[in-house]
């Protein structure tokens, strides 16, 4: 779904954004300034328009060709949305063999526009959700696909953070731990009602709390949908996006998200899987998908279904907090709406991966 951009999501003036009952995403005057002092383009006629398919953080293709990137309206959790660490991550892993964007200018400067924000380069592709480019429309290109998504993956929790100077941004030791406190905390913080399964869920990842290997850069919403592929064949993966939840902790989080979020054939329908094209043929199983990053990684994947159940309920949190402020006002995107039957949809997968596994 495309996103939706209200007559108040961008001002030419702060007193333009002033006269509104909601702040604005964007104040073009003030970031034409700041585009101008950062020595990026930065035309009169300076536009933009929402792009991508996520609905936490905000992207705007402006017309000089450069993406912005930046919070959504507020209110916000506490250490949410947090893109100044994002853009610091990226910088970061410039520096190594990870397909990332590069970024051209960070402003922390919530004056200018209303919150922090980055500037990137814009990458050239095509986000894979449900439809492929008429070149990788092949069994054998999907295949290529898992595998291209699986080596950026293994190329991730390679890298060494601690060269990188990334070792603020996380604490390795104890950190499933921190995320079963830290999104139990956001779901008090997002829930707008009960759902026995959320807390079912809760409780039993407490109790079966795994061993976390070796720390690793863990990029958090790792998934199909939120990388770039050039559109031609053979099949490959320019950049990996949406950095915000990156940190350093337990890599076989990333492997629980990406086959969570895995659709395969078989699989009941849902207007909330996030690449449905998954399920064509040539795309690997779950278990193939898993198995192929045991190999390239030389990593053993266990308890796999900890960390399927993990990812989900976190989703589940995630999800609400998107769906609170749908009803809220914060934000128009009709999908978010739709978040209210979704977080009750993906809590009661969470439940049924814990009882039955995710692999089938």
């Amino acid at each position: 779904m495309a996103p939706v951009l209200a007559d108040d999501d961008i001002v030419e003036t702060p007193e333009q954004g002033a006269r509104n009952a909601r702040e604005p995403l964007l104040v073009i005057e003030p970031l034409r300034r700041f585009l101008r002092s950062a020595g990026l383009e930065a035309t009169e006629a300076l536009s933009a328009h929402p792009i991508g398919d996520g609905h936490s953080n905000v992207t705007f293709l402006l017309s000089t060709g450069v993406v912005l990137r930046r919070p959504p309206r507020g209110p916000l959790p506490p250490s949410a949305h947090d893109v100044l660490r994002e853009a610091r991550v990226l910088r970061a892993l410039a520096q190594t063999p990870v397909p990332v964007p590069r970024v051209l200018a960070v402003c922390d400067d919530p004056s200018v526009i209303g919150a922090p924000f980055y500037i990137m380069q814009r990458v050239d592709g095509t986000v894979i959700t449900d439809r492929l480019p008429a070149a990788l429309d092949t069994p054998a290109q999907r295949e290529r696909i898992a595998q291209e998504l699986i080596d950026a993956l293994v190329t991730i929790h390679a890298a060494d953070w601690s060269a990188l100077g990334l070792g603020a941004i996380g604490r390795p030791e104890g950190y499933l731990q921190r995320q079963l406190r830290r999104f139990e905390g956001l779901w008090q913080h997002n829930r707008t009602r009960q759902l026995p399964e959320v807390e079912i869920v809760g409780r039993w990842l407490a109790e079966h709390l795994p061993r976390s290997p070796a720390p690793a850069i863990v990029h958090g919403d790792y998934r199909l949908g939120n990388t770039i592929f050039d559109a031609s064949a053979p099949a490959r993966l320019l950049a990996v996006l949406d950095w915000e939840m990156a940190t350093i902790g337990d890599p076989l989080a990333d492997v629980g998200y990406l086959v969570a979020q895995w659709v395969q054939a078989g699989d009941e329908p849902s207007r909330f899987r996030l690449s449905p094209v998954t399920a064509l043929a040539g795309f690997p199983t779950r278990t193939e998908l898993v198995e192929l990053y045991e190999r390239r990684s030389g990593r053993t994947v266990a308890h796999l279904d900890w960390y399927a159940a993990l990812a989900l309920w976190k989703a589940v949190v995630f999800m609400e907090g998107n769906y609170r402020r749908a009803i809220s006002g914060a934000t128009d995107d009709p999908y978010l709406r739709a978040f209210g039957e979704g977080v009750v949809e993906l809590a009661r997968r969470a439940l049924k991966v814990t009882r039955e596994g995710i692999r089938a």
